[in-house]
């Protein structure tokens, strides 16, 4: 058996890891640790497990590894003493919210001789997999340019609280699209120009909502990216992740969340996506485990996760200092 932990669940993503744990044969989501105790019990009774209130208690237990999904500017501290505790780790992206930060952690992990992941379940998600597939086979030829999005939903909390997320939609969006890039072209990120904006949440939030990059990847690819939380709390979904990319032989387009059926309901006077695809949470957790079962890194490594990381704090230098920074 397989025994995981789950270390806070300010992210939201943590529900889905929870239910991806309890679903998977030979694994056991064995204890929860959260320092706000009233939601660290709340969830050990949604997800069947106990609650530890005392983080070296919960280190303490037997565990095999631990999935840290707490304020981003936490995770430095939490991953450095799950490594300490000889505990394989998926940390939530971003990684850290400094590079120095993410160094940290990666040294940290390979001293102890531990596993470190990224939680970037993007890479699971069918159709991007396809597209991957497609570029590899050569039949694009060389790839020249490529236009991202990843526009959400206003999460709000912590997230728009600078001290705890270290920034804002740039921080929470950006890091998604530069992993991918670097994982389908197999190339990274040399200069960024960003410009950042609050254009739609003023009077609730003072971080950026949105951010706007032009950026630069190896063999002169040009990359758009643009990373929002502009989608109405009515949007079915958090937001999106779509790619468009100019090659020498065509242009391909993807969209990872298209995998849904749009229901329209009369009863609700309300319409909705039901989604048929699969669960990218569930491919980045399926790996996780067998990683931690294996004794080897996570396939999406905290060096990505570093990587992603250096992208963004260049961005966001970038738009303090209104010119290109190198990465």
């Amino acid at each position: 058996m397989t025994k995981i932990g789950i270390m806070s669940f300010a992210h939201m993503h943590a529900h889905s890891y929870a239910e991806c744990l309890n679903r998977l044969p030979g694994v056991e989501l064995v204890a929860i640790w959260d320092d706000d105790a009233k939601r660290g019990r709340k969830m050990a009774k949604e997800f069947g497990a106990p609650f530890v209130k005392d983080r070296d208690k919960f280190l303490a237990r037997e565990l095999d590894g631990v999935i840290i999904t707490a304020e981003n500017v936490k995770h430095r501290a939490l991953v450095e003493a799950a490594a300490a505790a000889g505990l394989w780790i998926l940390c939530e992206k971003p990684l850290a919210t400094t590079v120095k930060d993410a160094k940290a952690m990666v040294k940290a992990c390979k001293k102890a001789k531990i596993g470190l992941g990224t939680a970037f379940p993007c890479r699971y998600s069918l159709p991007l997999m396809t597209a991957k597939d497609m570029l590899d086979s050569g039949a694009y030829g060389e790839v020249y340019s490529v236009a991202c999005t990843n526009h959400g939903q206003s999460p709000g909390g912590w997230f728009a609280d600078e001290a705890l997320s270290g920034g804002g939609a740039t921080m929470d969006h950006t890091v998604h699209g530069v992993d991918l890039l670097r994982w389908m072209l197999g190339k990274e990120f040399t200069q960024v120009y960003c410009e950042l904006g609050n254009q739609f949440h003023k009077e609730t939030m003072k971080t950026d909502d949105l951010g706007s990059m032009n950026m630069e990847m190896e063999g002169g690819i040009q990359v758009s990216h643009i990373a929002s939380w502009s989608r109405p709390q009515s949007f079915p979904t958090w937001g999106d992740v779509t790619m468009e990319f100019i090659c020498e032989n065509g242009v391909l387009n993807v969209d990872a969340f298209n995998q849904k059926v749009i229901v329209y309901n009369d009863k609700t006077k309300h319409a909705g996506w039901a989604a048929w695809g699969d669960n990218p949470d569930l491919g980045l957790i399926l790996d996780f485990v067998s990683a931690v079962r294996d004794k080897r890194d996570p396939v999406i490594s905290g060096i990505d996760g570093l990587r992603a990381t250096e992208v963004t704090a260049a961005a966001y230098k970038s738009s303090k200092t209104k010119k290109a920074v190198k990465v």
